[in-house]
């Protein structure tokens, strides 16, 4: 069984661990390596490590004393299975002890094989399920335009292959027609994906006649060394 730990007090600025020892991005392998039970999306979990610790280290404007801020910025994982990158980069930032990793999985922890944004602190969605998290950013994206709220940034992560989801789809047909600006998708590449165009780039055509696609598009290799330029693959006009 897992004791858990008190989350941390809001205020903790980003980039602070819960006991105020700063962690890094060298570290993150070694905060990895204590979630065990999901071996087979180790490597899915790995391909995004370094672009996730670009996005809360140096491009997303929450940290854990901000995760109720309607004015945030939004990450939406919805490669949910195989999170163990995502939940070694909030615990190195402070959103929830380190403690809880050893735990991932277990009956009583928080930290499930997929992430529950009822458990998870600093999680926008409960993710896991393919071709889901495209359409719930531009609903986001959507309902802070309502708002009036033009200042947060709406990111979401997907899987190469969850374009071949139908959603994923009506999601960009939606954009195309002027429904979603000033928001980010990201693809991770592990094979190609099925259908459309180059792995890890939205499809490149359109019906004819209709909407110019909303975005701009560009095939980046794997981080060596964090860069946010490197992980800006596609940005939503």
């Amino acid at each position: 069984m897992t004791h858990l730990t008190t989350a941390p007090t809001a205020g903790t600025p980003a980039g602070s661990a819960p006991h105020g020892d700063r962690i890094g991005f060298a570290e993150l392998p070694d905060l990895m390596s204590l979630m065990t039970g999901d071996e087979k999306h180790g490597p899915a979990a790995t391909s995004t490590l370094d672009a996730l610790w670009v996005l809360y280290d140096r491009v997303l404007r929450v940290s854990p004393g901000t995760v109720t801020d309607p004015d945030r910025d939004r990450f939406l994982l919805s490669k949910g299975h195989g999170p163990m990158a995502y939940y070694a980069v909030l615990a190195a930032k402070g959103f929830f002890p380190t403690e809880w990793l050893p735990g991932f999985g277990s009956y009583d922890s928080p930290l499930g094989h997929h992430p529950d944004r009822m458990l998870v602190p600093g999680a926008e969605i409960g993710s896991g399920s393919l071709g889901h998290g495209l359409p719930l950013a531009v609903g986001t994206a959507l309902g802070l335009r309502a708002q009036g709220r033009p200042g947060p940034a709406v990111w979401v992560l997907i899987g190469d292959a969850e374009l071949d989801e139908g959603s994923n789809h009506e999601a960009l047909a939606y954009a195309a027609a002027g429904a979603w600006t000033g928001c980010t998708p990201w693809s991770s590449t592990t094979p190609p994906p099925l259908m459309g165009g180059a792995a890890g780039s939205p499809p490149a055509s359109r019906p004819r006649g209709g909407p110019r696609p909303p975005w701009t598009a560009a095939t980046t290799r794997r981080c060596t060394r964090p860069s946010a330029r490197r992980i800006r693959a596609v940005r939503m006009r």
